[in-house]
C-alpha cells in the first residue's frame, strides 16, 4: 500500500492534481523546496524534507535529500525482517512512493551562450540518486519521473488500491532510462566543453524518439526514428511534415542523403536521390531551372524519388514537380500556390527544413552500426584542400570546366562508392553508382549520358588505378576529368589525357562513401 510519497519536481506539470488525488487516498505527501511551496500553495498539506531528516536544507539547497532516513526509506526491503528491525532502531519511517523529475540540465544548456557555471548548478544530484535508490527496490517502492505515468498509476490504484509490481518494475526502468539520458548529456556538454576530446575512451550517446516509421528498409521490419538532442539545425530531425503519409525507413534515409548533397551548393540548387544515390543534380539561377536541369539528368530515374531543393518552392516549380510522381520533396519554404498545387497528390510528402543550407559541423560524428559493434568518425565536411588543387596534365581546364569539375565532385563525393559522376552546364547528365570496380560505375555514367558526354566532364571518388576509365572517357568525347590522384599509376592515366588532349585535375582527397 502507498502511505508516504516523496514529491520533488522540476516540471510541475499535473502535480498538484496528482497530488490531491494522492492525499484523498490517504497518502502522506513529503516535499522539498519550489514544489513543497507549490503543493502548499494550493491548499494541500505538505510534511516538509527537513522535518523528515532532522537537518535543514543547505548550501544554497545543493543538500536536502542526501540523508539516511530518505535513502534508508526508500532501500528497505519490506520482506527482509532484519530491514525492518533496523530501520525501527533509527527511527526510519518508509516511502512508498517517489515522484521526481530532474533540474533542467538540457533546457539550460540549449538556451545558447550559457555560462558554465549556470550549466554546472543545473546538475541534479539528489534527484537522480533517490530515483535509483527508489528503481532499486521497485517491489516496494513505484518511482514516477514522467508526468505522463500519473494518470495511469492512479487508475491502477482506483482499481486495486495499490500499485502492482508489474507496472513498478516499467517506471523502474523509465528512471534508468531517464538517468542515463540525464549523465550521458552532461558528459557531452563536459567534453564539449573541454574541446580537445575527439574521440572519448567510452562513448556514450543519447537520442530522444521523433516518431515511429511506417516500417523498416522492408516492410517486415520495424523501425523508429531518433535524434539528437541539440544541434539539429538544418538537419533532418528539425524539418515539419506539411502534407502526406507518414514516413518509412528508407524515406528518412534517402532524404538525409538528399540533404546532404544539397548542402554542398550555395547556388538554386536541386537533388533528387534514389535509393540513396543521387539521380539528378542541377545548379541555375532560379529553382525552377535548377529543377529542370535536375529532371532532365535522369528523367527515369527521379520517378518516385526524393526531391531536396535549398530555395523556396514557387507555383512554377511545383507544377513541374507534380508532372511526375514523387514519395518527398524537401526545402527551406514553400509558397501558398505551390502547396496548393503540390497537395493534390495525397501521398506525396512535404517536408518545410528552413535551415537546409546551413552546413553540418566538422566535430559531428558519422556513425555507422555493424554487428557487435559501432564504427564513428568525424562527418567528411571537406570537398578538397584549395592549396591541393593542381592540373597535371599539359591542357589546362577551362573556367567552365573548372566549375563543372567542381560540381560534379560535389555529386561523387555523395554517390556509393565506387562511383563516376559526368556533368554539363551545372547538372549530371550521368551517376555511375556502387560498384566492386572503377570502369563499371564509368561505363554506366556513360550510358545514362548518351550523347550528351560529348565536351562533359568526369568526376571521382577515388584514384584510377588504370587508366582504362581514361580511355573510356575520350570515347565518350569528355574534355576534363577531376579525382583525387595518388595511384602509383597516376602517370599512366596522365599521359592517356595528354593523348587524348583531356585536361585533368587531382585534388588530393578521397570520398569512399560505403
Amino acid at each position: 500500500m502507498i502511505k508516504r510519497a516523496l514529491i520533488s519536481v522540476s516540471d510541475k506539470t499535473g502535480i498538484v492534481e496528482f497530488a490531491s488525488a494522492l492525499t484523498s487516498k490517504g497518502v502522506e505527501i513529503i516535499s522539498t523546496g519550489g514544489t513543497a511551496k507549490t503543493l502548499t500553495e494550493a491548499g494541500l498539506k505538505v510534511i516538509n524534507i527537513s522535518d523528515i531528516t532532522g537537518f535543514p536544507e543547505c548550501l544554497d539547497g545543493r543538500v536536502k535529500t542526501l540523508h539516511p532516513k530518505v535513502h534508508a526509506g526508500l532501500l528497505a526491503i519490506r520482506s527482509n525482517e532484519e530491514h525492518m528491525k533496523q530501520i525501527k532502531e533509527l527511527g526510519v519511517e518508509t516511502i512508498d512512493m517517489v515522484i521526481i523529475n530532474l533540474y533542467p540540465f538540457k533546457q539550460t544548456i540549449l538556451k545558447g551562450n550559457v555560462e558554465l557555471e549556470e550549466a554546472i548548478e543545473n546538475i541534479d544530484i539528489g534527484g537522480p540518486t533517490m530515483l535509483r535508490a527508489a528503481a532499486k527496490n521497485y517491489q516496494d517502492v513505484a518511482v514516477i519521473v514522467d508526468p505522463v505515468d500519473y494518470e495511469n498509476v492512479l487508475n491502477e490504484m482506483n482499481e486495486s488500491g495499490d500499485v502492482s509490481v508489474k507496472t513498478k518494475f516499467r517506471l523502474a526502468y523509465k528512471v534508468f532510462e531517464h538517468t542515463s539520458h540525464y549523465d550521458t548529456l552532461i558528459a557531452k556538454y563536459l567534453r564539449d566543453t573541454l574541446g580537445d576530446i575527439d574521440f572519448p575512451e567510452t562513448l556514450s550517446l543519447t537520442y530522444e524518439k521523433v516518431q515511429d516509421m511506417r516500417y523498416g528498409e522492408n516492410p517486415h521490419q520495424k523501425a523508429v526514428f531518433y535524434k539528437e538532442v541539440g544541434a539539429n539545425r538544418g538537419l533532418l530531425p528539425s524539418a515539419v511534415q506539411l502534407h502526406g503519409k507518414e514516413l518509412s525507413f528508407n524515406n528518412i534515409n534517402d532524404t538525409n542523403g538528399a540533404i546532404e548533397l544539397v548542402k554542398e551548393f550555395d547556388e538554386p540548387t536541386v537533388v533528387a536521390v534514389k535509393h540513396t544515390n543521387p539521380c539528378g543534380v542541377g545548379s541555375a539561377d532560379n529553382i525552377h531551372d535548377a529543377y529542370v536541369r535536375a529532371y532532365e539528368s535522369d528523367p527515369v530515374s527521379i520517378y518516385g524519388g526524393i526531391i531536396a531543393a535549398n530555395r523556396e518552392i514557387d507555383k512554377a516549380t511545383a507544377e513541374e514537380i507534380n508532372k511526375i510522381f514523387v514519395e518527398i520533396i524537401v526545402a527551406p519554404s514553400f509558397t501558398e500556390e505551390a502547396l496548393a498545387v503540390l497537395t493534390q497528390k495525397k501521398n506525396v510528402r512535404l517536408l518545410k527544413l528552413e535551415d537546409i543550407s546551413e552546413k553540418i559541423s566538422p566535430d559531428s560524428y558519422d556513425m555507422k552500426k555493424v554487428a557487435g559493434g559501432l564504427l564513428v568518425q568525424k562527418y567528411n565536411s571537406l570537398l578538397f584542400n584549395q592549396e591541393d588543387l593542381k592540373c597535371v596534365t599539359n591542357l589546362q581546364p577551362t573556367k567552365e570546366q573548372m566549375e563543372d569539375l567542381i560540381f560534379a565532385m560535389k555529386v561523387v563525393k555523395h554517390t556509393k562508392s565506387n562511383a563516376i559522376t559526368l556533368a554539363k552546364g551545372k547538372m549530371t547528365i550521368g551517376v555511375g553508382p556502387g560498384q566492386t570496380n572503377r570502369i563499371v560505375p564509368t561505363k554506366v555514367a556513360i550510358e545514362y549520358a548518351g550523347t550528351r558526354s560529348q565536351g562533359a566532364v568526369m568526376a571521382s571518388d577515388a584514384y584510377f588505378p588504370f587508366s582504362d576509365c581514361v580511355e573510356a572517357a575520350a570515347a565518350a568525347g569528355i574534355k576534363a576529368i577531376i579525382q583525387p590522384g595518388g595511384s602509383i599509376r597516376d602517370q599512366e592515366s596522365i599521359d592517356a589525357c595528354n593523348k587524348y588532349g583531356i585536361a585533368m585535375v587531382f585534388t588530393g582527397m578521397r570520398h569512399f562513401k560505403h
